[in-house]
C-alpha cells in the first residue's frame, strides 16, 4: 500500500506544508516516543520516516516570583501602541493575551501555527533573543509579512536586557479560521 494510507491527513498537505513542519505537528500530536503502530502491509509506518522533534511545553509559564517586569509596547494592525508592563518569564503571546492585545496564537502557543507573529521593531532588542530553532523557523515560513526580524510571540521570553521591547503585529495572518474570528485566553 502507498505511504499516503498509512498517514493521518491528506496526502497533498505533505506538500503544501513542507515535510518539516508536519514532521513537527506530528511529533506534538502524538506525543514524544509514540508511534503509529504498524502500517498497512508493504507500507512504512509514520513514526519511521519522519523525524521527531521534543515537544515544546504549553505556555502558562512560570513567572518570575519577584514581581520584576518590564516595558513592552505592542503596535497593532491599525498602528495603536499598547504599553505594557509585561512579567518576566512571560512570552508575548500570553501578555498579548493577558492585556487583551489581539495576537491569535490558534495553536495556544503549542509551536504548529504562524498566528502569533510579530516583527521586532529594533534589531538591537531582536539580537539580545536566543536565536529561533528549526521549528520556529519552519512556522515562520508560513507567516504572513515574514521580515528579517519576525518571530513568534510564543516563543519570545521576556527577561530584563528586552526592556523596552516593541513588537508590530503584521495587518493579517494566515490561519484556518474564518475572518473575524478574535480568540479568547484560557
Amino acid at each position: 500500500a502507498p505511504l499516503s494510507s498509512a498517514l493521518p491527513f491528506p496526502a497533498a498537505a505533505a506538500s503544501s506544508v513542507g515535510l518539516r513542519a508536519l514532521s513537527s505537528l506530528a511529533s506534538r500530536l502524538l506525543g514524544e516516543g509514540k508511534g503509529l503502530g504498524k502500517a498497512p502491509r508493504g507500507g512504512l509506518a509514520l513514526a519511521r520516516c519522519l523525524p521527531r522533534t521534543q515537544v515544546r511545553p504549553h505556555m502558562h509559564h512560570n513567572h518570575n516570583p519577584d514581581g520584576e517586569t518590564i516595558k513592552v509596547t505592542f503596535i497593532d494592525k491599525d498602528g495603536d501602541e499598547h504599553d505594557i508592563e509585561a512579567p518576566v518569564g512571560a512570552n508575548l503571546l500570553e501578555i498579548a493575551h493577558m492585556n487583551d492585545v489581539e495576537l491569535e496564537g490558534a495553536c495556544e502557543g503549542s509551536l504548529a501555527c504562524s498566528t502569533c507573529h510579530v516583527i521586532v521593531e529594533d534589531e538591537d532588542h531582536y539580537d539580545l533573543m536566543e536565536e529561533p530553532d528549526d521549528d520556529e523557523n519552519d512556522m515562520l515560513d508560513l507567516a504572513f509579512g515574514l521580515t528579517e526580524t519576525s518571530r513568534l510571540g510564543c516563543q519570545v521570553i521576556c527577561k530584563p536586557e528586552l526592556d523596552g521591547l516593541r513588537v508590530r503585529i503584521p495587518s493579517a495572518t494566515r490561519n484556518m479560521a474564518v475572518d473575524g474570528f478574535v480568540p479568547k485566553p484560557h
